[in-house]
């Protein structure tokens, strides 16, 4: 089945024209000898972006996360979370398996929670115990719709976490998508962290990478690492002028994606007995809870794949919409459409 309409994630996001052509014009060299002025280009301008004194070109985000516990733990250490994180459930334990940390999550069905949650579940210490290490925070929540943290809540994080000589980690994956939400810029969320990182291949259209950001001293440190699991990329400088040009011209855009989203949650909303999450503060995801209806999550995904139009199944009863730069606003437009007679068709 041909795919017209593809909202399943916005890591379906393909380079443009001029994006391409800035990357076919980098100017590149060994980026392990740091003689890629292109990546340290990125690196700059990322460090700039989000308040931190350094940054680090990486492969992709799930690295910049790992790298950062492996940096910032040890073994037996215990990391914070929400229990619907993506570093909780969907990084293969790689927290466990390469750190040698384990999660201690925090029930949040939005994926956001406040000092006043976080701070029972940090351990006194004791040679019995693992060592409460890290706070890590997600924004914006990937499975709590796109939701985003205010600055408020990290700061007040930031602030149990530096008490209790804890780090405050962030991972950004859409960071920006919270930045112009919020109307704040990056550094204003980032800058509170020890360490950050930003996607480059989700609403910024980039074809790969993400950039890790942090101190002098935490960037030396996941340098070794970055090493250690692999990551010399050589002539980076062709991935990294995709990260500069959506620097400069695919941040402010993601207010289209967000429009575009609310007007799909609101299309679909008048569907009796369905919930459309998030009711308010659209970023580029909204989750169709299809629970008190007769169909399944993947009977309605698979029937609106035969219209052209392609969503993410995330469980027996629940959809995943994300809206991104590759599907306009008549595409989103009729997407809802689509969904909604699909969806009035099944449970007829």
């Amino acid at each position: 089945m041909t795919v017209e309409i593809d909202l399943i994630s916005d890591t379906s996001t393909r380079p443009g024209a001029e994006m391409l052509a800035a990357m076919c014009a980098a100017e590149t060299g060994d980026e392990q000898r740091y003689e890629d002025p292109t990546t340290l280009a990125l690196e700059i301008r990322a460090a700039e972006l989000l308040g931190q004194e350094k940054a680090l070109f990486l492969p992709s985000g799930t690295m910049c996360n790992q790298i950062s516990f492996l940096v910032h733990c040890r073994p037996g250490d215990e990391i914070i979370c929400a229990d619907s994180a993506h570093v909780f459930g969907s990084e293969g334990a790689g927290a466990a398996a390469l750190a040698g940390a384990q999660f201690r999550p925090i029930s949040s069905s939005m994926g956001i929670f406040t000092a006043d949650d976080a701070r029972p579940l940090i351990r006194e210490p004791r040679h019995r115990s693992p060592r409460s290490r890290v706070i890590e925070v997600e924004q914006t929540t990937n499975r709590g719709g796109g939701r985003v943290w205010p600055v408020a809540a990290l700061q007040d994080l930031a602030t149990l976490a530096h008490e209790r000589d804890m780090a405050l980690h962030m991972d950004g994956a859409r960071l920006f998508n919270a930045s112009v939400s919020a109307g704040l810029p990056a550094r204003a969320f980032a800058s509170l962290c020890d360490s950050v990182w930003v996607d480059l291949s989700k609403g910024l259209g980039c074809p790969f990478g993400a950039v890790l950001a942090g101190s002098e001293d935490f960037i030396a440190e996941a340098l070794i690492w970055k090493h250690r699991l692999g990551g010399a990329m050589r002539q980076s400088g062709f991935m990294a002028a995709a990260g500069l040009f959506a620097f400069d011209h695919n941040i402010e855009r993601l207010a289209d994606d967000h429009r575009n989203a609310e007007h799909f949650a609101t299309v679909l909303r008048d569907v009796s007995g369905l919930k459309v999450t998030p009711e308010s503060g659209f970023t580029n995801i909204v989750f169709l809870d299809l629970s008190e209806l007769d169909v399944t999550a993947p009977t309605f995904a698979a029937a609106l794949l035969e219209s052209g139009v392609r969503v993410n199944v995330e469980g027996p009863k629940r959809i995943r919409v994300v809206t991104h730069l590759d599907v306009s606003t008549a595409q989103v437009a009729r997407a809802a459409d689509l969904a909604r007679e699909t969806l009035l068709r099944l449970i007829r």
